[in-house]
């Protein structure tokens, strides 16, 4: 069975546009950045009533942690999981636009 690595930059490049916008922020590029920027539309989502704001929060604590971690079989586990938590991401920042009136 082979499993897929997930990168920061992998995580970065799928979510950073989609989160800049919420973030009203240019897209991160460095993972301090992205975890800031995340806690941001966090907020936003929140204040906006749009479900999975807390996802978006425990992926931004996630992350942190992966880039704390001492080995690369931690670092992983929270890359893999904070991915998962994001998946809604893109729906979650359409629904923003549609609400702000974009």
């Amino acid at each position: 069975m082979t499993t897929t690595t997930i990168t920061v930059t992998d995580i970065i490049r799928r979510y950073a546009d989609d989160i800049a916008f919420v973030a009203e922020d240019s897209p991160a590029t460095t993972l301090d950045s992205f975890i800031d920027q995340l806690a941001t539309a966090a907020d936003q989502y929140d204040t906006a009533g749009i479900t999975g704001h807390d996802d978006v929060e425990t992926a931004a604590t996630l992350l942190a942690e992966a880039g704390r971690a001492e080995n690369e079989a931690a670092r992983d586990t929270f890359l893999k999981r904070a991915d998962v938590l994001l998946w809604q991401i893109e729906d979650m920042t359409s629904e923003y636009r549609t609400m702000v009136g974009c």
